[in-house]
């Protein structure tokens, strides 16, 4: 003769068996993680893209809010109202399309001693992750392939036009010694990344 279990029972004992299991993962969390150093990490989502809005450089402390920007009355590429800002050129691509989509950030210190978003984008390398988040939450990621220096009188076509048929980023800011007579430094460097 078989012994009854009810199924009462049953659960009851899997009820236990699942808080005690419970508690025991929390324990072990709790004192693991402690001490712990962890990298920031955002993971890239979907495939189209809209309107950025956030700029994410993991390796230089980079969270930016992108403006949407066009040119000047003087035909120049429009920057950032904000020194923390950085600037979407809307007259190119969007990040992710074919194509450069290009940001334009501030580098240096304000009269107030501020310093600026792009501050330390010579200290990224080959290979460091950019991301950028649209309007509705989307994320996608760009890998650094090179950093170029030019002078600010430089013209810079492959800035803005290559069409190889693959998605790129371009990151743009200023360098160099400041100039008090035309108010801006010597030179420009930009960042030139690959969508992931």
């Amino acid at each position: 003769m078989q012994p009854k279990i009810s199924l009462k029972r049953i659960l009851s004992i899997t009820g236990i068996t699942g808080v005690v299991l419970f508690l025991i993962i929390i324990l072990f969390l709790t004192f693991y993680l402690q001490g712990h150093t962890y990298i920031y990490y955002v993971k890239p989502t979907s495939t189209s893209f809209e309107v950025p809005v956030r700029l994410i450089i993991p390796k230089i402390g980079v969270d930016a809010v992108v403006e949407s920007l066009g040119i000047t009355s003087d035909g120049a590429m429009d920057v950032p109202k904000v020194p923390n800002n950085v600037a979407w050129f809307n007259l190119g691509p969007k990040p992710g399309e074919n194509g450069s989509a290009v940001i334009a950030g501030h580098y240096g210190f304000w009269k107030n001693g501020e310093g600026s978003v792009f501050d330390d984008l010579n200290k990224l390398r080959k290979g460091d992750e950019i991301f950028i988040e649209d309007e509705k939450g989307t994320i996608i990621a760009f890998v650094v392939r090179e950093l170029k220096r030019y002078n600010q009188d430089a013209d810079v076509p492959e800035a803005f036009n290559l069409n190889d048929g693959k998605s790129h980023l371009n990151l743009i800011t200023c360098e160099g010694v400041w100039d008090k007579d035309k108010k801006t430094y010597s030179d420009r460097l930009i960042i030139f990344a690959d969508r992931k």
